[in-house]
């Protein structure tokens, strides 16, 4: 079965860059936060409309175990899951 949450193929090219990567290249580190907020966003907003409310919470926590990477390299910290600091 194929996860349509941690690097769907749909979002691959065929030489292997992930969409995500391509678009944090294409912005400044303030608007790739800005970008990852709003779709951790989305996704919490429409859980419970399109019919996969888990598959929805799951991308949104997918947006936002990434937000907190890239918060721990632009501050030096070391991100895990759950952590509170």
């Amino acid at each position: 079965m194929v996860d349509q949450v941690n690097h769907p193929p749909h979002y691959q090219s065929e030489d292997g860059i992930e969409c995500i990567d391509a678009i944090r290249a294409s912005m400044s580190s303030t608007e790739f936060t800005g970008y990852l907020k709003g779709n951790a966003m989305k996704y919490l907003w429409r859980y419970t409309y399109k019919g996969h409310p888990y598959q929805d919470l799951d991308k949104s926590s997918w947006y936002l175990e990434l937000l907190k990477e890239v918060v721990a390299e632009e501050t030096g910290r070391t991100a895990t899951k759950g952590s509170q600091s």
